[in-house]
């Protein structure tokens, strides 16, 4: 049913070839289009994204210095604390979660 095709990288340029087996796997996925990139393109594309965040273009977020309401450790959160509410370090934060849902 599938036979190999060769294709054309979009990146480099090169020739590769999209064999039987990898066209029927895509088959099984749904995935309608041929890749664009030779393997080696791909895997240097996703060692790009992972090494920048690993979050697609996300941004790492920012974190600010508190100290945990409960145990008074100082720990990292991902808001500014206003100064009116609690704020909890991971562990008593989870703590808190169990007890409370």
């Amino acid at each position: 049913m599938f036979n190999d095709k060769t294709l054309v990288c979009r990146d480099c340029g090169q020739e590769f070839v999209f064999s039987a087996s990898e066209q029927e796997f895509y088959a099984e996925k749904g995935f309608t289009n041929e890749p664009g990139r030779c393997p080696s393109c791909r895997a240097a594309r996703k060692q790009q994204t992972r090494g920048n965040g690993g979050g697609y273009g996300r941004q790492q977020r920012e974190m600010f210095p508190a100290v945990c309401a409960e145990c008074g450790k100082e720990t990292m959160v991902p808001f500014q604390p206003s100064g009116d509410k609690p704020v909890y370090c991971r562990d008593c934060f989870q703590s808190q979660r169990r007890n409370n849902w």
